[in-house]
């Protein structure tokens, strides 16, 4: 349903235009004011798809409440009615903001053609706002995904690093134990990038078996192996002007890592099965929960890679370290399980609080994520220490 609003001083005009516009579309809403100052008030309370405006009219001409209408709502259309008089007047209407103009008396097929495409431009212009809304509501979601959360120093000197290097092209390394939050770290340097409103591709390097993390890595040509039934990109190529994240890169194989090496050091790629070389522009952020030097000595890291890697170094400390978050970190898993679950949100009690921040958290904040739950389900309302005992034994 459409709603329209005509200002009018001519009630005889009116008329006329309000059986137009309803014999045309029985779905249209049509409003009226017999002067300017009342079509302002209702344009104020009303979201209209369309106003027709005459321009000469006692108390406020029609280019008044042009000015002050699209003040208040810029996607409206106007649509200017004149009269032969004010044809100049009417051509100055379209450059302070109107659709259209029309002159008196109104001809049928020229007012219903520019009606309905006035009303196909706010209807256009309304689905790019939804998109838009949508996507910010979207990007909102994703960035509170991967949202820091805590307050404690060395949780503020990591994202005091992330400002600094966010904005360079500088390689970083990303080292802590498990279920620190390695990867929010790395996303947080990419949202915080000029490479931002292009991809950030992650690869779980300790995933993929290493007879495939070639192909994963930089892509195959058909035919290449087995199972190649088509050429396919590689993770590097959907990177490109990007980020790609190598997520526990230490479990690369050490031909993937002779491969990764000569994509930093040249900007060049080739897909398993080709010869043509592909140039790639890619920020590579990296993480690992092994000890690397450890690894070179080992052999089973390649030393060049990873002083290549390791431009800018960030340790994330495990959970043991950082004992200052844990009380925001249950408030806010204690309100995405709620929502997850459906149920009413629960309070943990100070002494609750105190005894989760007594036992050592060797799976870090992963693990604290899971007995928050637990207690969630299985404690009381407010969670207790008793509840804490019961149901965390350590």
């Amino acid at each position: 349903m459409s709603k329209i609003l005509i200002i009018e001083d001519e009630q005889a005009i009116r008329n006329v235009l309000v059986n137009i516009l309803t014999d045309e579309d029985k779905s249209f809403k049509v409003d009226t004011a017999e002067n300017g100052a009342i079509g302002l008030n209702k344009i104020k309370e009303t979201d209209y798809d369309l106003v027709i405006c005459d321009i000469k009219m006692p108390k406020k001409d029609g280019i008044e409440v042009l000015e002050e209408g699209l003040k208040m709502n810029p996607d409206i259309p106007f649509l200017m009615i004149s009269g032969h008089g004010d044809i100049d007047t009417a051509v100055d209407s379209i450059k302070k903001g109107a659709y259209d103009y029309i002159s008196k008396p109104p001809d049928l097929n020229r007012l219903l053609n520019s009606v309905r495409n006035a009303l196909d431009k706010k209807s256009l212009v309304t689905q790019n706002k939804t998109l838009q809304d949508e996507n910010k509501a979207l990007k909102r979601k994703v960035s509170e995904k991967y949202e820091m959360i805590g307050d404690s120093q060395p949780l503020n000197d990591i994202r005091n690093m992330i400002d600094k290097v966010a904005a360079t092209e500088a390689r970083v390394l990303i080292t802590g134990p498990n279920g620190t939050g390695k990867e929010l770290v790395a996303h947080h340097i990419h949202e915080k990038s000029d490479r931002n409103k292009m991809p950030m591709v992650e690869v779980n390097c300790a995933a993929i078996p290493s007879e495939l993390i070639e192909s994963e890595l930089f892509g195959h040509m058909k035919g290449s192996f087995t199972g190649a039934h088509k050429d396919k990109p590689g993770k590097f190529e959907l990177a490109n002007k990007g980020t790609i994240f190598l997520d526990e890169v230490g479990d690369m194989s050490l031909s993937a890592q002779a491969k990764v090496l000569r994509a930093l050091q040249e900007g060049k790629i080739a897909r398993v099965g080709g010869d043509k070389e592909i140039d790639v522009d890619v920020r590579v952020l990296a993480a690992t929960n092994k000890n690397l030097q450890e690894e070179i000595e080992k052999g089973n890291f390649r030393e060049d890679l990873y002083h290549r890697l390791a431009v800018i170094l960030i340790r994330v400390p495990g959970l043991d370290e950082r004992k200052d978050d844990i009380e925001n970190l249950v408030e806010h898993f204690a309100l995405k399980i709620a929502e997850e679950h459906g149920q009413p949100t629960k309070v943990f009690s100070k002494g609750a609080i105190n005894a989760l921040k007594k036992l050592s958290w060797t799976g870090n904040i992963r693990e604290l994520r899971n007995v928050v739950e637990r207690l969630i389900i299985l404690g009381s309302n407010p969670v207790t220490e008793k509840d804490v005992k019961t149901f965390v034994p350590k």
